[in-house]
């Protein structure tokens, strides 16, 4: 569209990305193993783990803490199939023919999410404009919290610090049965701007699947396998609950600190940053890097490398960050990296500073001084 934000044009930073550019082509094309094949395997794995843990649990709802343990242990799963397999299939990093890593991004449909919407959020909105406050859904201002600094607190937004931790553990309810459905139709929603209309297919689908959902996870148990309904309901509610407080972990560390950058167009919608600088002031790193990260929760702490190299799978983020950090430092680029508990206290920084309409230039010199 004419009206998106434009990028500077800085013909320096965009040769210096090309360089950085071809150092990550040489770094990848020099490893021997082909280790896309890992995340097949985990293609197949993952969603017979969720589905066998329902399945598990259809045929133990006289035993009511095995039939809620395994539906708490599929919201476990449910985050891991978003890191593992719906995030690479959005950017087509899972298999060489798009079809297929298509019917992986459907995956999303069977668990309370819907494919093509997020599919939009993620790769047309957030990676386009990350952190630009009315193009990246997920600094998006709506709702009781207010992540989008430099705009003075309205109502309850302004104990936002005190009562968040009361409202982020809802964060998948929100997004299953609330967010899709005002980003399908809702006329001024962010997303509306780089995808207009929703087709009327999806809408369909949208909904069809939401009732799918909905259908198997609570109904089923109590009119096939005599499940009373209030353990029905409650070890579905404790699934949803689980996987929002996982996903939040990974996912407010990586952006929505006050040490990154929160761009403003001008009035001709033209950035700040050349496109290379934006994502390195923006995005920031997590320190914790071991086998546990990298093989089961998906290199997440390498976010960086994700926003620039969106099309390299996460199994390369470990060189890819290397050659990142060496190149910021030679180059005397931007390269921000907090621990995850550090990272999730500095978000709690931007919701206080929001809170109370103090300037992110202030917060910043509060933290350098």
């Amino acid at each position: 569209m004419n009206n998106t934000p434009k990028y500077l044009n800085v013909k320096e930073e965009i040769e210096l990305f090309l360089d950085l550019r071809k150092r990550v082509t040489t770094r990848i094309k020099a490893i021997p193993e082909k280790r896309e094949n890992y995340i097949k395997i985990k293609a197949i794995i993952l969603p017979l783990v969720y589905f066998g843990c329902y399945f598990t649990a259809l045929l133990n709802t006289a035993r009511p803490w095995l039939y809620i343990g395994l539906y708490m242990l599929m919201g476990v799963t449910l985050v891991l199939i978003y890191l593992n397999l719906v995030h690479e299939s959005a950017h087509d990093n899972i298999y060489k023919t798009k079809r297929y890593n298509r019917w992986v991004l459907g995956i999303f449909n069977w668990v309370g999410a819907n494919s093509y919407m997020w599919h939009a959020r993620h790769i047309l909105s957030h990676h386009s404009y990350p952190n630009v406050d009315g193009w990246d859904t997920d600094v998006e201002q709506s709702g009781p919290i207010q992540i989008f600094p430099n705009v003075s607190p309205t109502g309850i937004r302004r104990y936002q610090h005190r009562f968040f931790i009361f409202i982020y553990p809802f964060y998948l309810f929100n997004w299953m049965l609330i967010r899709d459905f005002r980003d399908f139709f809702g006329k001024h929603r962010v997303i509306r701007k780089v995808t207009g209309v929703p087709p009327m297919k999806e809408k369909v689908k949208m909904i069809a699947f939401k009732l799918i959902y909905l259908f198997y996870q609570v109904a089923i148990p109590v009119l096939f396998f005599k499940a009373a309904p209030a353990l029905a309901f409650g070890a579905w509610f404790l699934q949803v609950l689980v996987a929002s407080v996982f996903a939040l972990f990974v996912l407010l560390p990586l952006h929505p600190l006050p040490d990154n950058e929160f761009p403003v167009p001008d009035k001709l919608n033209q950035l700040p940053f050349s496109w290379m600088r934006h994502q390195l002031e923006v995005t920031n790193d997590l320190t914790h890097n071991n086998w546990f990260i990298r093989h089961i929760l998906g290199n997440f702490n390498f976010h960086v490398a994700h926003h620039l190299f969106p099309t390299y799978s996460y199994v390369y983020y470990n060189e890819i960050t290397d050659e990142i950090q060496k190149f910021a430092k030679e180059h005397g680029l931007p390269y921000k990296r907090f621990s995850l508990f550090g990272a999730l206290g500095k978000h709690y920084q931007l919701l206080r500073m929001n809170a109370k309409g103090i300037p992110l230039h202030h917060v910043m010199e509060g933290l350098d001084s």
